[in-house]
């Protein structure tokens, strides 16, 4: 079963990168940050405190989840591909991220997702370093914090450059910060700083590890 991680801090190309990946490769495709934001979507929808860590617990596990490989992503039966990318989201689901529960949780169906894909290319923040610390090549994507900022806000029209910087900065202590599965790099993972390169670029120096 191959099983590709790659993590890897916002605006860093996680996602571009491991979608372009796992096409190369005929793998699926899975982002587990719109796993929390849709538990994020979805306590906040119901009205949940997201400080509330064990309402947030019992959301994430009664939340019905379906991630589509065309990017859609259903939440309880309604479309939340958008909503769970909105400013709303973005500023609480660090919260959530932190929560012990709801990662074993997301945990828990991130490695189901793979058995029933049989392997697959997953993206995040701790898959190579606690969800699949076997993983055939573990990639830690970083950027500087500029370019991430810039890449962010191009993806967010709505919120200012500044913004977007200040909340990507809060966002990378609250990750990186957290007592449970923090975001950091696997001790053997691929480190690669994506400042100056292309996506293709990104992708060949990725499948040139793979044996």
């Amino acid at each position: 079963m191959r099983v590709i991680a790659i993590d890897g801090p916002a605006g860093s190309g996680k996602s571009t990168v491991a979608k372009a990946v796992a096409s190369r490769l005929g793998l699926g495709y899975l982002d587990t940050g719109a796993m929390y934001r849709s538990v994020t979507f979805a306590a906040l929808r119901r009205g949940v405190d997201v400080d509330d860590a064990e309402q947030v617990a019992r959301v994430a596990k009664r939340l019905e989840l379906t991630l589509d490989e065309d990017g859609t992503v259903t939440v309880d039966g309604a479309d939340a591909t958008i909503e769970i990318r909105g400013p709303e989201v973005t500023r609480a689901v660090s919260i959530i991220a932190a929560n012990p529960a709801v990662r074993d949780e997301m945990r828990r169906r991130q490695r189901e997702w793979v058995a029933e894909h049989g392997g697959g290319v997953m993206e995040g923040r701790d898959i190579g370093t606690v969800v699949f610390p076997d993983a055939e090549l573990k990639v830690y994507l970083d950027a500087s914090p500029d370019v991430r900022a810039a890449r962010r806000s191009n993806e967010v029209t709505e919120l200012s450059y500044e913004t977007v910087a200040a909340d990507l900065a809060r966002r990378d202590a609250l990750d990186q910060g957290r007592s449970h599965d923090p975001l950091r790099e696997a001790s053997d993972a691929m480190v690669i700083d994506t400042s100056d390169l292309s996506v293709e670029e990104i992708v060949d120096l990725v499948l040139r590890e793979l044996p």
